[in-house]
């Protein structure tokens, strides 16, 4: 793994199995030092196809080499409105079967936003109100959407928001149509946490894979600070890491 420069940001890049040793590393590491403080890990976590081979590399951890999470508390970014948990396609559901259930983490320290609600509105606030009891986000884990979006906030999401109710743009359901078989069958709302709640975490990493992520990425990292590109807000975090692979890091870098 290599660090260039983009921009005036720094990037790790490397193969997908060198990056996520590096996130795992940093994951371990904050995990036994709040086990030695007698304190609870806040990790925020994204879905996607992105960070599986993160997750794998978490699970091997656990199953080889005995690391613990019974001492993690996480949070998810996001998840979509109307499917309820057992849905194939519900971040819920994946986030079970890709991670947690091969963990040792307690069920109740587990939290996704609601799929099915009756307030959403409330139940946003609510999650929101949990982050903080719990004492805020120690690590976050980001992917980035195709126009930019980190968690579900959207093109335009400013700067001051917070975990709520959006509405999805349609690139997002046309790239989310594969899964679901079919536009039609993609929901069109989901509850995420916002901006300013992701950038409140203490340490906050983006991880982007493959050369369909390189344009956003590039004008993520270099453009102009500003919602049109909600994942530029990045730029002014004071702890925020980016980790790309070869394609999504592609030329013009300085090593």
């Amino acid at each position: 793994m290599k660090t260039i420069t983009i921009g005036t940001q720094t990037a790790h890049v490397g193969e997908t199995a060198e990056l996520c040793r590096a996130l795992a590393d940093e994951v371990e590491t904050l995990l036994k030092e709040r086990a030695a403080e007698g304190r609870l890990a806040v990790l925020g976590l994204a879905t996607g196809s992105t960070p599986l081979p993160f997750y794998d590399e978490l699970i091997r951890r656990h199953r080889e080499e005995g690391l613990s999470f019974s001492n993690a508390v996480t949070f998810n970014l996001d998840e979509y409105e109307g499917l309820g948990r057992e849905h194939e396609r519900s971040y819920w559901h994946e986030m079970w079967c890709n991670l947690f259930d091969h963990l040792d983490i307690k069920a109740e320290n587990v939290s996704v936003p609601p799929s099915v609600s009756e307030d959403p509105d409330r139940d946003a606030a609510a999650y929101e109100e949990a982050i903080r009891e719990a004492g805020g986000i120690d690590w976050q884990l980001l992917g980035i959407g195709g126009e930019g979006h980190i968690g579900f906030n959207e093109k335009g999401s400013a700067i001051d928001t917070r975990t709520r109710r959006v509405t999805l743009a349609r690139k997002t359901i046309v790239d989310a149509a594969p899964g679901f078989g079919g536009e039609d069958k993609v929901p069109t709302h989901a509850i995420t946490m916002g901006v300013a709640t992701i950038l409140e975490a203490r340490r906050v990493v983006l991880m982007a894979r493959g050369a369909s992520k390189r344009e956003i990425v590039k004008r993520a990292m270099t453009g102009e600070v500003s919602s049109e590109v909600p994942a530029s807000f990045l730029q002014n975090h004071q702890n925020a890491g980016w980790f790309l692979d070869e394609e999504a890091a592609g030329s013009g870098s300085d090593a």
